[in-house]
Order: C-alpha cells, then structure tokens, then sequence
C-alpha cells in the first residue's frame, strides 16, 4: 500500500473540512475512522488552525504530515459532502490514487449559490429576524436592504482577504450609518430593530455552537479558541455599531424609535421561517436539507414563545427551547445520514442573543454603564444557558451511539 498516499488523501481531506466549518473532532474523527478501515496506526491533533497527522506503516517507520488551516468558511453543504465521502472510503476502502481522485471530484463539484441568491438569503435573514425582534413591515423591508448590504460588503471584504473582525467592523459600521442616516431622513422608523435584524448575519452562531460541540468532545484547546473568536467578533459588532451611532450623532440629530410592535404567532412563525431559509441559504445548504433546517428554526422559535407565553422565564425558555434545538437536529442527522451541524446552527439562530448585544453596545455608547452590565450580563447568561442545552442533548445521543458501537462490536467477536 502507498501510505504517503494515503496519509496525503486524508489530510487533505481533513482540511476541506475544517476550513469549510467542521468541528475539530470531525476533522480528527473522520481520519481515524478512514485510516482504521486501512488497518493503519494513527494519531490525529486538530487545533481550528493546524493539522497535524502522524501514521506508523508495518516497517514501523512513521510518517507525519503537517498543514496548516487558514480561514474557516460556512460552507455547511461541502461539510456533509466531504463527510459523506469519508463514509463511503471507510465501506469500501479503495486504492489510495482512488482516494484522492475522490476526493478531487469532491471539492470540484461542491455547489454553491450564485450571487443574487446569496443576497437573497440575506435580505430573508434581515427582514424576517428584524420583524421577530418588533419591527415594522415596513422597516422589516429596509432591514432586508440592509441585509443585501451586509452581504455585498462581506463578499468584498472576502474578495479582498479582509481578516473576519475587520470585515465584521465594516460591515456593521456601514449599515448601522445607512440606517441612522434613513432615521435622520425620516424614511425608516426603529432604527433599533432594523440595525438588530441585519446584524444577525454577523451574529457568530457557526462559531459559538463548534465551540460547545468541541467542547463536548473534548477539544479544550479548540473550544476556547472558538469562544475568543466568539468574543472577538462581538467586540467588532459593538465597535462597528458605536463608531456608526457616534459618527451620526455628529453629523446630524437622531433620535431612535423605542415602539417595539408585538406580532401575531403566525407572521413570527412565517417571519422565523424565512430568516431561517435566508441563513440555510448563507451556509450554502441546498435541497431540501434547507427547508428542513429552516424549519427547525420555526420549532425552537414557537418552542421559546410558547414558554414566554406560560411566563416560564427568559433563561428556562431558553434552555428548554435550545433542547428542543439540539434534538431535533440530532434526530435528522440520523434520519438522513449526515452531520448534525447543519440542522443546530440553523434552528439556534433564531435564539441567538444579537439584540442583546447590539443593547449593550448602544448603553456603552451612551454612557449608560449600569444598563451595559445589567444587558450584558444577560447575554452571557442566554449564551451560558444555551450552551448547557447543547452539550446536554449532545452528550446523551453521544454516549447512545457509543453504546451501539460497543453493542456492535460485542455482537461481532461473539459471531466469531
């Protein structure tokens, strides 16, 4: 066997995952599983931004490569391909040449939306979470703009090589202006809110649920990693959004809208299900995994209401809603054979605390110390709390499925 070749292909392979959004122990998973069906030796270390794997071959000589991992994408749809692809290599075990052949014809027909959807994706993401948060229908409709804008500037950011907190700074400074300049000249109304639902596409909510799921399995090292990203982005939310309130406040007198409007269940519903779509459209989900992810959103959404509505509380509501989040992805993903990922980060989004911190952004703006920490301090603990709800759920289907897999073993070496 060439075990160079082998050790090239699953690298390789190892790295179209991370750099796509995988978890770190999908990454080293993946491998393992792929060099056991070869009945080769292998130690794996993932880390979000180097991969590193060693083999010994029967001589007893080992092999190790290295590579490095730069920027970590969305692309949720080359996630379950290239995971689809590792399956298929471990059932059949084919040459290594055929391996990485494979493996090129993977990453070479990986499909991806052309631009106009991708915009509208964005505008769905904006319009329909700005409307969950109170807006007008017709700031809802602004808040869509907003959004187009966002994605127009995050794809020219990308083009550039643009690091993500400085793309996350631009975006959020230039729609923030756009929208307090459209308050100034009386074309919107709560500025608040339009601003709340566009920067949910900035909202880290890949990062943030990668990093509990790295957690759960161990990967200390990438879990906090993650959650400094995680942090690091927020932090470019609220610079990018106080620079802008600033900047208006200076340029021309604001005044923000604080009328917060109270939708019917349905159109939150019909709202959370199109956000949902515009976000499975952003992370590159195609067929009818798309419309499945998007309605988990609607799931966790009616969850939480429903709670709120029995005066459960924020933080219980939360934790329950983001329970039902995690299973329900968790059953799909053994329905149909591919990772959870997918189905959690959509259905989770409509849970993501981005009003919150865009609030405490706007109290330390303001100079309003007391309402920063008070908001803050709530945000922390909704992202605590789901957290919790996640490596709970996961933790159990977890340990399910390594009961199966010893289950199965036991069966094998009886049969024998």
């Amino acid at each position: 066997m060439n075990y160079n070749a082998i050790l090239d292909a699953t690298i390789e392979l190892g790295y179209h995952l991370a750099i796509n959004g995988a978890e770190t122990y999908r990454v080293e998973e993946s491998i393992n599983r792929i060099m056991a069906s070869y009945k080769i030796a292998a130690e794996v270390f993932a880390i979000p931004n180097c991969l590193i794997v060693t083999i010994v071959p029967p001589d007893g000589s080992p092999i190790t490569r290295m590579r490095r991992i730069g920027h970590h994408g969305n692309d949720l749809d080359a996630v379950e391909q290239l995971s689809n692809l590792s399956r298929k290599i471990c059932a059949e075990t084919p040459d290594p040449e055929i391996v990485i052949t494979l493996l090129q014809q993977t990453v070479q027909n990986q499909k991806r939306y052309p631009l106009m959807l991708y915009l509208l994706g964005n505008f769905f993401v904006a319009s329909g979470f700005s409307l969950i948060f109170g807006s007008s229908y017709a700031d809802s409709i602004w808040a869509g703009v907003c959004g187009i804008v966002v994605g127009l500037i995050s794809k020219l950011m990308d083009r550039w090589h643009t690091n993500p907190f400085f793309k996350t700074i631009s975006a959020s400074f230039v729609m923030a202006l756009l929208v307090y300049f459209s308050r100034y000249i009386n074309i919107s109304g709560n500025s608040d809110t339009i601003i709340i639902g566009a920067l949910m596409l900035l909202v880290p909510g890949l990062l943030f649920t990668n990093a509990m799921r790295d957690i759960i399995y161990g990967d200390t090292n990438s879990g906090v990693n993650r959650i400094v990203q995680v942090f690091l982005t927020a932090a470019a939310l609220a610079l990018g959004t106080g620079a802008a309130y600033t900047l208006s406040g200076s340029l021309w007198s604001i005044t923000t809208n604080a009328e917060v409007l109270k939708h019917g269940l349905v159109v939150e519903c019909i709202a959370c299900f199109l956000g949902s779509l515009g976000f499975a459209i952003s992370f590159n989900i195609h067929g009818k995994g798309s419309v499945l992810c998007a309605i988990g959103g609607v799931i966790t959404w009616l969850t939480y209401y429903l709670l709120i509505t029995l005066n459960t509380g924020d933080i219980a509501a939360y934790f329950l809603a983001t329970c039902v989040a995690a299973l329900y992805s968790e059953i799909m993903a053994r329905v149909r054979k591919c990772p959870a990922i997918s189905y959690l980060v959509i259905s989770l989004f409509p849970l993501i605390p981005g009003a919150g911190v865009y609030y405490a952004t706007s109290y330390a703006v303001k100079g309003n110390m007391t309402g920063f920490a008070n908001q803050g301090m709530l945000t922390l603990s909704i992202a605590g709390i789901m957290a919790v709800g996640i490596i709970l759920i996961s933790t159990v289907f977890r340990l399910i499925s390594v009961r199966q897999i010893l289950k199965t073993k036991s069966l094998k070496k009886g049969s024998h």
